[in-house]
C-alpha cells in the first residue's frame, strides 16, 4: 500500500487487534500455531522454545482473551482479527 501510495488509514489490521487485546508478538506467533492444532511441544520446536514456555504463553494468551480452552482462544482469536486461517 506504500509503494502504491493508498492510504490505510481507518483499515484496522491483525497487529491493532492484538494491542488492543494486549498480545505480544509472540504471543500471536503461538496462537497462530494454536489455530493450525499444534501441541505444546510442537510449538516450542517451532519457534525454538522449550515446551514449558510455550505452555507460559499459552497461559497467558488464554488469560488475555478471557477464554478456559485453546479452542476458545483460536476462536476469539478469529473474531476478533488477530489471526487468520
Amino acid at each position: 500500500a506504500r509503494r502504491a501510495r493508498i492510504g490505510l488509514e481507518g483499515v484496522a489490521t491483525a497487529d491493532d487487534a492484538a494491542d488492543r487485546i494486549g498480545l505480544t508478538p509472540r504471543e500471536r506467533e503461538v496462537l497462530s500455531l494454536l489455530a493450525g492444532g499444534r501441541s505444546n511441544r510442537q510449538i516450542g520446536d517451532e519457534l525454538f522454545m522449550a515446551e514449558s514456555t510455550a505452555g507460559v504463553h499459552v497461559s497467558r494468551i488464554l488469560g488475555k482473551l478471557g477464554v478456559s480452552t485453546r479452542t476458545e482462544a483460536v476462536q476469539r482469536g478469529l473474531r476478533r482479527g488477530v489471526i487468520d486461517i
